[in-house]
């Protein structure tokens, strides 16, 4: 997706998409990734895209939005029921759709509600008392709207990210519509955080999570199947409630943190700089676009593409930024639109204010933070004690307050310094150093290393995937011990499980369906007193691979909602396992005694 263009309603996409032609339909994915690759222009509130030299498509988005069909216009011939409408919308971000209508005053005041916010907002949202006076229950109209979210949700999934183009999309969008003006504003908000982490994965984005859309797939799949069932308290938690999306004040100050490289797989490269205000609020700078490993390392030395500041990726790590007009989205990623200015300014050492207080957080707040739902960063002291040999390569041992804490490269790639500088750094034996790392949400408390504190100089600071650290840099007689053998036998193997969730959001059904035997993995979780996640691998393979055939031996339609079922099963009972196990060993480092999590025997049972 090009940041060029203005966010467009999920109703105004699925409208446009669903005026297509099949014929149109199987050429969009195409015309998707035509259109991204043409210059757009921005002229006020309206964004021109030339499809070619005798046609454009315009985008007209008054208040930044586009919020209906006619609002994006096209020259070319087939206009209006043409391809490039459809692609236009499927190409731009989606915008978060203002609630439906509240009750008028009168009604309103009837009813006895005020000007806050309510679950549910809009007609649709009475409640059905098919009971006694006391039970509310989900409207017909909800019922069938989460039904229709579930069944869009289970085509994306049945397809994966790699197979869900825009068509695919339309249809959740257009799910997300109806839950919408249904009165179910949790599940429209999920279903649009699923499309915008497909578009995220089918494009590269520098941002993008896999973990992440696993757990937006998890959230709109897991509220529709609860919420035609549920009644008052869980019923309205379900709905959720209308909220406006983050607005920025329109000036920001910012202090640099560090800079970490971009490398996908699919040939995506470049860099992403973080920064942080006074108040440790976080938002990053990035710049990403096709390229190999030359660019990942050399966007480090190009210039922020935010105003008319002149400062380098590498440059605004150390240094600090004033930002005027500033766009941000919710995610914290600063738009660099024609309004932003931004000027150079001083930064901050990670020890001085305001940046101190980020690693003044406990670690287990920390990690409870990311653990739900909040920046998965985290600014820890430790005391490197060795390195561990795995089964990937070696990490870094640490102590943080008195947690055994292993410190994995971030990216594997040679031509990015992360291995070659966790090398070195395991010489440093026994020095303390403020560290910034990324949670791996294991049973293990684990974590990638991305930055660090010099470990001869505090003032500095050392970005491991762009940086080198040399011998020069580490304490006097630093020599690296040996790495020691990896201990197991507390080690609970949920990433037996965890893989093939990820695999099916990644890939979709045909992933799992052609894995072959996984009755070895199956085994060795029961084995290990998982036997509820051996039950499950068993139930999501079954699922995968139950297509059956007519009495022409033709491969009839795959049960999609049974294969969501059987994901959704394995998705939430793996993510409350690890969750347990992380938070109660993340705990430990701030208690300084043994955690009161259950065993991971006792939560495979319960």
């Amino acid at each position: 997706m090009t940041p060029d263009l203005p966010p467009v309603a999920p109703s105004v996409t699925a409208e446009l998409v669903e005026a297509l032609s099949p014929r149109l339909r199987k050429r969009l994915d195409a015309g998707v990734t035509k259109l991204v690759a043409r210059p757009a222009v921005r002229e006020g509130d309206t964004v021109r895209i030339a499809v070619d030299d005798e046609t454009d498509v315009v985008l007209h988005a008054p208040g930044g939005t586009v919020t209906g069909a006619d609002a994006i216009r096209c020259g070319c011939l087939l206009a209006p029921d043409c391809l490039h409408r459809a692609a236009a919308a499927s190409a731009a971000p989606v915008a978060d759709e203002a609630p439906p209508p509240s009750p008028a005053p009168a009604e309103a005041a009837e009813a006895g509600e005020g000007t806050e916010p309510v679950p549910g907002t809009g007609p649709a949202a009475q409640p059905d008392r098919t009971g006694p006076a006391e039970t509310e229950t989900a409207t017909a109209e909800q019922r069938a709207a989460a039904r229709t979210v579930r069944d869009a949700a289970a085509a994306v999934l049945e397809a994966g990210a790699d197979g869900a183009g825009a068509v695919l999309q339309a249809g959740l969008l257009h799910a997300a519509h109806t839950a919408r003006l249904a009165g179910l504003p949790r599940a429209s908000a999920a279903a649009v955080s699923v499309v915008t982490g497909v578009r995220a994965a089918r494009s590269a984005d520098p941002g993008y999570r896999l973990a992440d859309l696993a757990g937006a797939l998890a959230d709109v799949l897991g509220v529709a199947h609860r919420l035609p069932h549920a009644t008052g308290p869980d019923l309205t938690e379900l709905r959720g409630t209308a909220r406006q999306p983050y607005r920025p004040d329109g000036s920001l100050r910012l202090y640099g943190l560090f800079s970490e490289p971009v490398l996908t797989a699919t040939g995506y490269a470049g860099a992403v700089t973080w920064t942080a205000d006074a108040d440790g609020r976080l938002y990053t700078v990035s710049d990403v676009a096709p390229g190999g490993p030359a660019r990942a390392t050399g966007a480090a030395d190009r210039a922020v593409r935010i105003g008319d500041t002149a400062l380098t990726h590498r440059e605004l790590s150390r240094a600090g930024l004033a930002v005027s007009g500033a766009t941000v989205s919710p995610t914290g990623r600063l738009g660099a639109g024609a309004g932003v200015r931004a000027v150079r300014a001083s930064g901050a050492a990670w020890h001085a204010e305001p940046l101190d207080r980020l690693w003044a957080v406990p670690a287990a707040e920390q990690v409870a933070r990311a653990l739900n739902g909040g920046q998965d960063l985290l600014f820890l002291e430790v005391t490197l004690t060795g390195t561990v040999r795995e089964t990937t390569g070696d990490c870094l041992l640490a102590d943080c307050a008195g947690l055994p804490l292993r410190l994995a490269t971030a990216h594997d790639d040679p031509s990015l310094p992360h291995r070659d500088n966790l090398r070195l750094l395991a010489a440093a034996r026994g020095s303390r150093l403020r560290i910034v790392a990324r949670l791996v949400p294991e049973p293990l408390p684990r974590a990638l290393l991305l930055a660090v504190e010099h470990p001869t100089d505090p003032a500095a600071r050392v970005d491991l995937g762009l940086d080198r650290l040399r011998h020069a840099d580490l304490p006097a007689g630093a020599v690296a011990p040996p790495a020691e053998a990896a201990p197991t036998a507390d080690e609970v193997p949920l990433h037996l499980l965890r893989r093939r969730v990820h695999q099916a959001v990644s890939g979709g059904r045909r992933v799992l369906a052609s894995a072959g035997s996984v009755s070895g993995d199956a085994v060795r979780l029961r084995r290990l007193g998982l036997a509820t996640a051996g039950d499950l691998l068993d139930d999501l393979h079954a699922a995968a691979a139950d297509r059956s055939r007519d009495a022409f031996g033709r491969l009839l339609p795959a049960d999609t909602d049974h294969f969501a079922r059987a994901w959704l099963a394995a998705a939430v009972y793996t993510d409350a396992v690890e969750r347990a196990l992380c938070a109660g060993g993340w705990r430990a480092a701030t208690t300084g005694t043994p955690s009161s999590e259950p065993s991971s025997a006792t939560l495979a049972r319960g």
